[in-house]
């Protein structure tokens, strides 16, 4: 009689992941966690890199176990051609959660965080979210220049040749434009 096979190891169900807010609010316990969990999937490549990203986290994600297994974050950055603050935002997910139906939950819940953020200070410092499409499928779903489930509307390309997309929160106002960097103002138009 031949032995039956391994049954497959379990892998969360949606259902079984909490997210957690964390933004400006991430603990040293937890930044030396989320370094470690960047480190071991090589998410981000030294553990300085990895510290400096842990004061961006939005959000964190565990298992049934309470086993780190997603994190998003956000930084404020102006691209010279739109002058206006957005938060360039990025998420990653342990490869065992992959495939999960989880990117547009955690960036829905992610963008919320950030707008109810924003929406509290005397001026906010982002207008949305800013989205470089890296992942090749994601790229061929996000075809359309208004991606409904995001709010996501087409702004281009980056210099790596990935999508640019950026998302606004309700009722965003632009801000005065951010000055222009020396290079780009001296630029033929």
């Amino acid at each position: 009689m031949s032995a039956l096979p391994a049954a497959p190891a379990a892998t969360p169900h949606a259902s079984d992941i909490r997210v957690i807010p964390v933004w400006r609010q991430v603990t040293p316990a937890l930044a030396e966690e989320l370094t470690r969990f960047w480190l071991q999937y090589q998410a981000v490549a030294d553990a300085g890199k990895a510290a400096e990203r842990a004061r961006q986290v939005v959000l964190i994600a565990r298992d049934g176990d309470g086993a780190l297994c997603g994190v998003a974050t956000a930084v404020v950055r102006v691209l010279p051609r739109l002058r206006q603050p957005l938060y360039y935002y990025r998420q990653f997910f342990a490869p065992h959660l992959r495939g999960r139906y989880q990117v547009l939950t955690f960036f829905r819940r992610a963008r919320q965080v950030l707008q109810a953020y924003n929406a509290a200070l005397p001026q906010p410092e982002s207008l949305g979210l800013l989205l470089e499409i890296e992942n090749p499928k994601l790229a061929e779903q996000f075809c359309r220049a208004v991606m409904p489930q995001t709010q996501a509307v087409f702004i281009g390309y980056s210099p790596a040749g990935l999508q640019l997309r950026a998302s606004y929160f309700d009722d965003a106002v632009l801000l005065p434009p951010a000055p222009m960097p020396a290079a780009a103002a001296s630029a033929p138009a």
